[in-house]
C-alpha cells in the first residue's frame, strides 16, 4: 500500500470525527451555534467527497463538492441576513 493512500484513509477517519463534532455543535441551543455547525458540517462533507472521489477515481465528486461549498456559503449569508432583520425589525 502506498503512503498517499494510507494518508487519505487517515484523513477520511479524521473527517468522520470532525463531522461528528460538527453535529454536536449544530445541536447547541443558540441559533448562531447551529449556523456555525451546519456550515462546518457542509465543509467537512465537501472535503470528504473530494478525498473519497480521489481514492475511488470518481470524477463528479469534485463538482458536487464545489456546488456544496458555494451553496453553503450563500445559504449561511442569507440565513444570517434574515436573522438580523428579525432581530432589528
Amino acid at each position: 500500500m502506498e503512503m498517499l493512500l494510507i494518508s487519505q484513509y487517515i484523513l477520511v477517519i479524521s473527517l468522520v470525527i470532525f463531522l461528528i463534532i460538527a453535529v454536536k455543535i449544530t445541536t447547541k441551543r443558540t441559533i448562531a451555534m447551529g449556523l456555525i455547525g451546519s456550515a462546518t458540517f457542509s465543509l467537512g462533507i465537501a472535503v470528504l467527497l473530494l478525498v473519497v472521489g480521489r481514492i475511488y477515481n470518481i470524477e463528479f465528486c469534485k463538482d458536487i463538492a464545489l456546488a456544496l461549498l458555494i451553496l453553503g456559503v450563500v445559504g449561511t449569508i442569507a440565513f444570517s441576513m434574515v436573522l438580523r432583520r428579525e432581530k432589528h425589525g
